[in-house]
């Protein structure tokens, strides 16, 4: 008979020196793992999402925020009627984003009181490129919502052309997240962004 299985079982907290290594994305471990896990390396590829006006959003992403255009197309046929598609990325990658009209061209903005997207998350590789995503913002005199520090990343929040909520983030290395003594995250709400102190990120020399 083979000795009894003494690990922790897979929803248990883990002793603080048996803390599991990070992982693919980061140093947090679950309070609950799935019993048939995914491939660690997951990650959300892109968004793709409905749009009233292919100029008005693109005046938006790519003006202000700076993304690429991959690919534009005009009275594409979907759906069962026709529209425009817009791809958007940023480092040559095929599309971080996507937008269509085919169900949505003169549309208005998502109202309260209904299910579906809370907003989407645009990470910025650097706090300087946080920064630099204010000083746009800034110059476009688009109103900003709130700013947070979330403990593993901070975070600014707006609502694009079409109403979309979004969220302009910069994750703090993995050793400064937020963590107990099991590796579980704890929640982190901290005072607001300075973003006087954010912006002065754009005086220092480039790394």
């Amino acid at each position: 008979m083979s000795a009894p299985d003494e690990r922790a079982a897979p929803d248990e907290p883990a002793a603080p020196d048996e803390r599991a290594a990070p992982g693919a994305q980061g140093g947090i471990t679950p309070r609950t793992r799935a019993a048939d896990p995914i491939d660690p390396g997951a990650r959300i590829g892109h968004v793709h999402l409905r749009t009233a006006d292919i100029d008005r959003v693109k005046a938006f992403y790519v003006d202000v925020l700076g993304f690429d255009v991959v690919s534009e197309a005009r009275d594409v046929p979907g759906w069962g009627t026709t529209g425009d598609m817009l791809f958007l990325s940023a480092g040559g990658y095929h599309h971080h984003l996507g937008f269509n009209t085919w169900k949505s061209r003169g549309g208005g903005p998502q109202p309260d009181g209904v299910t579906g997207l809370h907003h989407v998350a645009i990470a910025y590789p650097t706090r300087r490129g946080l920064a630099d995503a204010v000083r746009r913002l800034r110059a476009a005199d688009w109103p900003l919502r709130q700013w947070s520090d979330h403990g593993t990343h901070e975070a600014i929040y707006l609502s694009d052309s079409d109403g979309n909520d979004l969220e302009l983030m910069w994750d703090r290395p993995v050793e400064g997240w937020p963590l107990d003594g099991a590796g579980h995250l704890e929640g982190a709400f901290g005072p607001d962004i300075d973003l006087e102190e954010l912006l002065s990120e754009l005086d220092r020399p480039a790394t």
